[in-house]
């Protein structure tokens, strides 16, 4: 029987030695579960991204707080979630502000419904020769309630062109303005041909697309003739079916002239003398188409003095122009564009619509450029038929 060996002397020595520790042991604190999650944290991202943002702001920072104390993850997802919370948060409140500005603008329209007789109709459904009322006899609307009404009923609007059209320049552009104006002014003068018998109180209006309509793919022109100042009984409807060939004949040369003496260039003279001798060469072509006209015309029983008449004056207005579209300055051309203004008079005007059975009563438009060498009623006989709006 073999003896074991003595235990060697001397402190810190014990028997038997203990087990040598193996290298692969795990490190101290493996195998224990991470931190956890803070819920709030994620419920800030999801709530704030797709569902109530004011509440993931709330959570957001419910988070922010736990998260410390409680030793948990999360802090990036919560102060990502807090962020989109906010943000959404600006555009709710944006979105509520114009949809109850929106909404509150309806309801004002709606408490006027009984201001307005005819039934309620879409602007985009009106036709040309449609009469209309809107709630206030307000037509500075952009967008106005229309009611439709037989055109023999008191009527506050009536519809001179309705289509789609293209633009010149960006939707509210001056370019755009200015065609669309142009464009207004032209169906205007096909509709009602005789622009001395449109009542005073006439005005042109239009409803063209803006910035925003346009890209949502809004092309459509509404051009009216609005008598909202006093009642309008029937229809002012006076073109081409309504009017004998001779009428249509003059009365197509006579507003084309209108036409272009009423659409001057914007800028002034000083700025802009080469377009303003362009313009005045133009005027002169249409007067001469005039007179090519009232010289077929003047064989006609009763219109031989009244087409000499004006013919004489469309002469001499004519050279006048073409002296001003060779002006070398402003002020030569303002002097011969007076002048040229000057050449026709109402009276020579008066007795040549009287001759071809139109209305002979001046315009107040008109009345507003007398005082030429004649005094009243003998200044120029041409000039725009009213402002636009």
């Amino acid at each position: 029987m073999t003896t074991p060996p003595s235990p060697p002397a001397g402190p810190g020595h014990s028997w038997p030695p203990p087990s040598p520790q193996h290298p692969w042991a795990p490190p101290p604190g493996y195998g224990q579960a991470p931190p956890a999650l803070n819920g709030f944290a994620l419920a800030s991202l999801l709530v704030g991204l797709l569902c109530f943002p004011p509440l993931g702001v709330v959570f957001g920072i419910v988070a922010l707080v736990q998260i410390p104390n409680k030793r948990q993850r999360g802090k990036a997802l919560a102060i990502a979630g807090l962020a989109v919370s906010v943000v959404m948060t600006g555009v709710l409140v944006l979105t509520a502000g114009r949809v109850a500005t929106a909404l509150g603008e309806r309801f004002d329209r709606i408490g006027e419904l009984t201001e307005a007789e005819g039934e309620l109709t879409d602007m985009e459904d009106l036709l040309r020769g449609d009469c209309f009322n809107v709630p206030g006899a307000d037509m500075r609307d952009n967008r106005p309630l229309i009611y439709k009404i037989d055109c023999a009923e008191p009527h506050h609007g009536e519809v001179t062109l309705s289509e789609a059209v293209g633009l010149e320049g960006a939707p509210g552009s001056e370019e755009a303005d200015r065609h669309t104006e142009d464009v207004c002014w032209k169906a205007q003068d096909a509709y009602a041909m005789d622009t001395w018998a449109l009542p005073a109180t006439a005005q042109m209006f239009y409803f063209a697309p803006s910035r925003e309509t346009w890209r949502q793919g809004d092309r459509q022109l509404l051009c009216v003739i609005a008598t909202t100042d006093e009642e309008q009984r029937g229809s002012l409807r006076r073109g081409e079916a309504e009017l004998t060939p001779g009428q249509v004949e003059f009365l197509k040369a006579a507003n084309a002239v209108e036409f272009l003496v009423g659409r001057s260039p914007e800028e002034d003279v000083e700025d802009a003398l080469p377009e303003h001798r362009a313009w005045a060469l133009k005027v002169h072509g249409a007067l001469g188409d005039e007179a090519k006209v009232l010289e077929a015309h003047k064989g006609r029983p009763g219109m031989d003095a009244a087409a000499r008449a004006t013919l004489k004056e469309i002469e001499a207005a004519r050279k006048l122009w073409v002296k001003a579209s060779q002006a070398r300055t402003a002020a030569e051309f303002d002097k011969q564009g007076d002048l040229a203004m000057g050449a026709m008079s109402v009276e020579t005007e008066k007795s040549l619509r009287g001759a071809y059975g139109l209305a002979t009563t001046v315009p107040e438009w008109l009345e507003e450029w007398q005082g030429g060498p004649g005094g009243p009623g003998g200044g120029p006989g041409r000039a725009p038929s009213t402002e636009s709006v």
